[in-house]
């Protein structure tokens, strides 16, 4: 196989799309893979630093990644994040099938989540001994 170069990767289109049907909200929409960018905001989002302490935060998890996720055919997307606390009061049957379209195109598992807690929890620890 060969070496690829800078300008193939950067031009390389490598972002997934797919359908979705939610008979919940009357139709489809299409759910685009998140970006390196997207995913690092996503999984910042997760946390709270609380005084001295980093906390989980999973308050609207599913509605956080649908609004960096849902999008029209084109890939623009559908919401904003003024849009997550009332994306987050609709059907969480819906917004799971959604969300889990989400994790698959983005590789995002339930073990990175848990990776992403268990080393939060580490660096608490690093952190509280400095202070």
């Amino acid at each position: 196989m060969a070496f690829l170069t800078r300008e193939q990767i950067l031009t390389a289109q490598d972002l997934k799309k797919e359908k979705v049907e939610v008979p919940e909200w009357g139709g489809d929409l299409f759910v685009i893979s998140l970006t390196g960018k997207e995913r690092d905001k996503f999984e910042d989002s997760i946390f709270q630093t609380k005084g001295k302490k980093l906390e989980r935060n999973f308050a609207n998890l599913r509605a956080k990644l649908v609004s960096l996720t849902a999008c029209d055919e084109n890939g623009k997307l559908l919401f904003t994040p003024a849009d997550i606390n009332a994306l987050g009061e609709k059907s969480a049957a819906a917004l799971d099938r959604v969300f889990t379209i989400s994790q698959k195109l983005s590789g995002l598992t339930k073990e990175d989540i848990d990776e992403l807690v268990k080393n939060s929890e580490s660096d608490q620890g690093d952190n509280s001994s400095l202070n």
